[in-house]
């Protein structure tokens, strides 16, 4: 069966990147938006292929009718499968209902794209509590691709070379280590509270290794920044002589970026998983030898 990448204009840089790495065709998808806010894409599929439609959904809401408009007019093009790859894939933090009154988003967001694609792809969701993506997309094959081995390069090749590895708090110590362990670091692990969204305060502990040293804070989602401007402040506070931030998903703006450099963040790294400013990693080669073991799989 043949295989065509498709995607929306506005990501034809990264998912042509991530064609390439595969060796198949791009396809851009034509959208039209109607006066009333509707949406209308047109797509070109071979009769028979597999599609594999490449969508990061961060801002989703304004992206999940066209993606899966998207989707079904393929089907009706000709296309036999139609696979999505999501180098983010959004409400994954809420897979429980903490408050009465609350959605399953975690849930619904499974059950909508598992009638959509065949089969799904990602870099690093956010899993917390949930033990796998098998997990949000029972009966179709998902794979979350982890992120930390991007990071650990672009951190690897810095100079002057990183000393200690933060993470920002409790959840953040798995993926710490693993950076840590990759680039032959030290690690940290901060103690964090969060009062409301933009309300955090984080604590790192007394440690002589801050003292003059190159440190790297990672996670996998930067969105207002809050998190990483306390965690900077209190690496600063401590001796840290410079601070790098690296993170998977970089959903901020330019204003949040201003004001992480602001708070003592000396460089801002993160992938190309979500367009936006800062150095951008890309992650085409990663989602594409991932695809090319679960076809093999």
């Amino acid at each position: 069966m043949t295989a065509e990448v498709h995607a929306f204009p506005d990501e034809a840089g990264p998912a042509g990147r991530f064609a390439d790495a595969l060796g198949l065709p791009l396809n851009l998808i034509r959208p039209h938006a109607f006066p009333d806010g509707e949406s209308r894409p047109t797509v070109t599929a071979t009769a028979g292929s597999a599609a594999i439609l490449y969508r990061s959904l961060a801002r989703p809401d304004g992206r999940l009718m066209p993606l899966l408009l998207a989707a079904d007019a393929l089907r009706r093009a000709g296309a036999t499968q139609v696979d999505l790859v999501a180098p983010y894939l959004p409400y994954m933090r809420q897979d429980r209902v903490f408050t009465p009154g609350e959605p399953l988003s975690q849930a619904v967001m499974g059950r909508v794209l598992s009638e959509a694609f065949d089969r799904i792809l990602t870099l690093e969701a956010h899993l917390h509590r949930t033990p796998d993506l098998a997990a949000v997309f029972p009966g179709r094959p998902a794979r979350n691709v982890g992120g930390a081995g991007i990071l650990a390069a672009a951190l690897a090749r810095l100079t002057p070379r990183v000393d200690l590895v933060a993470g920002p708090d409790s959840e953040s110590l798995a993926w710490a280590s693993q950076v840590a362990s990759h680039i032959a670091a030290g690690l940290l692990v901060a103690r964090k509270q969060r009062r409301g969204d933009r309300d955090v305060s984080v604590q790192y502990p007394d440690d002589i290794r801050l003292r003059g040293a190159h440190v790297a804070i990672v996670d996998d989602i930067c969105s207002s920044g809050g998190t990483l401007m306390a965690a900077a402040r209190a690496l600063k506070a401590a001796g840290a002589a410079r601070v790098t931030s690296a993170v998977v998903h970089g959903l901020h703006d330019a204003d949040v970026a201003r004001a992480l450099k602001a708070a003592g963040i000396d460089r801002l790294i993160a992938t190309d998983s979500v367009a936006g400013p800062g150095r951008r990693l890309p992650v085409a080669g990663v989602l594409a030898r991932a695809w090319g073991e679960m076809d093999a799989g």
